[in-house]
């Protein structure tokens, strides 16, 4: 029997406004828990409210350590919810942390690529 896959999830609202009122919040929650198949693949959630803008961002980076010491896999329920910002999704594709966005569950490093600018162009 092969062993569940563990993941680490993020998620990132923009405003203090939508944190508060955890709209944005619970979209992410309820694509999260629909993408995994057991509750017990996850592991300690990270919230964060900042702008995608912004690349040091300190429960991104606790998520990352995280994942990195457990060898989980990072969750993000929309890649937009990670940054806005190509060369930071592009780096982190790069970094060795594995991720997958329950959006776009198949994604590959083409697609991560493709995706990453366009949503740093919507911005």
């Amino acid at each position: 029997m092969t062993p569940l896959r563990c993941y680490t999830p993020y998620y990132r609202v923009s405003t203090q406004k939508q944190g508060i009122s955890g709209l944005g919040l619970e979209a992410q929650q309820a694509a999260v828990r629909a993408f995994i198949a057991d509750p017990a693949q996850l592991l300690t959630e990270y919230v964060e409210i900042e702008s995608g803008k912004k690349n040091q961002r300190p429960q991104l980076l606790a998520a990352l350590a995280e994942a990195r010491r457990v060898g989980s896999t990072l969750l993000i329920a929309k890649l937009d919810r990670l940054s806005r910002n190509a060369s930071f999704i592009l780096a982190l594709r790069d970094s060795g942390v594995d991720f997958v966005c329950c959006d776009m569950p198949d994604a590959n490093t083409l697609t991560v690529g493709l995706f990453a600018v366009l949503a740093q162009h919507e911005r």
